[in-house]
């Protein structure tokens, strides 16, 4: 059973050794000292920030971690995917890890992802749809999405998460259900 707990600091120590590993490390590209982590994740455990950060409970046992935007707060971002797939105010993104490197490779991303849409479907009753952008090289994560029930709607450039990473992403969408 997949559950999403609110990250609280009491997790940042586990949040930074998932960050410090290398198939982590590779696309978040966040330093995973404690004090970095407090820097990027302290302001949502305080409600700062408007995102809202989760671990990721897999039959109560953390896994990974969920976090999750609307566009509208973040208008430089708003502004960037405007060239390649302008987002209404009723948009919302995730982003995503899995922490535990014995736990890839297995469809948990895509039943992570699932579960995560329908908790964002029932907290959030005013977001209309979950736009992901994906650097087009992290091939593992986009086809999660798409098996979690997301579709294509552009291809395009944005900065990367990580400098070493050309421009080129994949921008996913999935719906909410208004029937």
């Amino acid at each position: 059973m997949i559950t999403f707990e609110r990250a609280t600091r009491e997790h940042f120590a586990l949040l930074g050794r998932w960050l410090a590993e290398p198939h982590v490390a590779r696309w978040w590209h966040h330093d995973p000292s404690p004090a970095a982590v407090e820097a990027d994740f302290g302001d949502t455990v305080d409600g700062l920030d408007p995102s809202e950060d989760y671990v990721v409970l897999l039959d109560g046992v953390p896994v990974g971690f969920m976090q999750f935007s609307r566009f509208h707060d973040f208008p430089e971002y708003v502004d960037e995917m405007a060239p390649v797939y302008p987002v209404a105010d009723d948009v919302a993104s995730i982003d995503y890890l899995i922490g535990d490197p014995q736990r890839i490779g297995q469809g948990l991303g895509r039943a992570i992802i699932t579960s995560f849409v329908q908790h964002v479907w029932h907290h959030h009753p005013d977001v209309a749809a979950i736009v992901v952008p994906v650097n087009s090289a992290n091939v593992a994560s986009w086809r999660a999405l798409l098996s979690a029930g997301f579709r294509l709607v552009a291809q395009g450039e944005l900065t990367p998460d990580n400098p070493i990473d050309d421009r080129a992403h994949e921008i996913l969408r999935i719906d909410r259900r208004t029937t």
